[in-house]
């Protein structure tokens, strides 16, 4: 399961790469992920502080630190 984890947070990473923010469902289409992959991987993200969130315009967006 870390492998599989790690392998979803490294595809959103790349989503995120380049972008000023995504929103989840901009993630999880560009990282082409189920909703359970999309917020394994986040978690991930989060837990090793490599994103972060904020609110942009009512919607929970995500970006690379």
């Amino acid at each position: 399961m870390t492998e599989k984890a790690g392998e979803i947070a490294g595809r959103i990473w790349n989503a995120l790469n380049g972008s000023e923010g995504m929103t989840l469902k901009e993630i999880k289409t560009a990282a082409k992920l189920k909703e359970k992959e999309l917020y394994l991987g986040l978690g991930w993200l989060l837990r090793e502080d490599k994103i972060y969130s904020f609110d942009a315009e009512g919607e929970e967006t995500f970006a690379l630190k």
